[in-house]
């Protein structure tokens, strides 16, 4: 068997790891496993390693940055996979995000919302968006365009209103 991680080697390390009732396995060889701090007495995330800590190196771009508030450095990060404090965030902001979006395809958290929740939500943001152009095409004193936009968010106001009349 190979090497998850190098795809060179033969994997002489097989772990499992079960999480919310999903298993993640990974094999690695002893290069891969010691490179990744397996011996260690601190625990590790079979998902980091799937991701691969090495990624961390994403956060190159700020290396030798040290967050102001805790201390932490990208070398920190790299070995634990997680971060010292809330401040990191903001020191590490350049690498994080490309890290973020490789391992969960978003640098945005959205959350989990309810189906009937979802479609109020989109509608709700919709608007939001359509007053924002409302405002400017006032400014802009385009009158018949605002009057088209006003008409778009009265529509979407009656469809918010016919589906929180709907019973769940």
């Amino acid at each position: 068997m190979v090497c998850d991680i190098c795809k060179k080697n033969e994997a002489t390390v097989h772990l499992t790891q079960i999480i919310d009732n999903k298993m993640l396995k990974i094999d690695l060889c002893e290069g891969c496993s010691k490179s990744k701090g397996l011996q260690e007495a601190n625990g590790f995330s079979l998902a980091d390693l799937q991701v691969g800590l090495g990624a961390a190196d994403e956060i190159a771009g700020v290396a030798g940055a040290k967050c102001s508030v805790c201390g932490f450095t990208q070398a920190d990060f790299k070995k634990t996979g997680r971060l010292g404090c809330s401040a990191c965030w903001d020191t590490f902001e350049q690498g994080l995000g490309g890290l973020l979006r490789a391992m969960h395809k978003s640098d945005r958290h959205v959350g989990k919302v309810p189906s009937k929740a979802a479609h109020t939500l989109v509608i709700t943001e919709r608007i939001k968006q359509l007053a924002g152009d409302l405002e400017q095409v006032v400014r802009a004193e385009k009158y018949e365009d605002a009057a088209q936009i006003r008409d778009q968010i009265r529509e979407l106001e009656s469809q918010l209103k016919i589906a929180a009349a709907k019973p769940v």
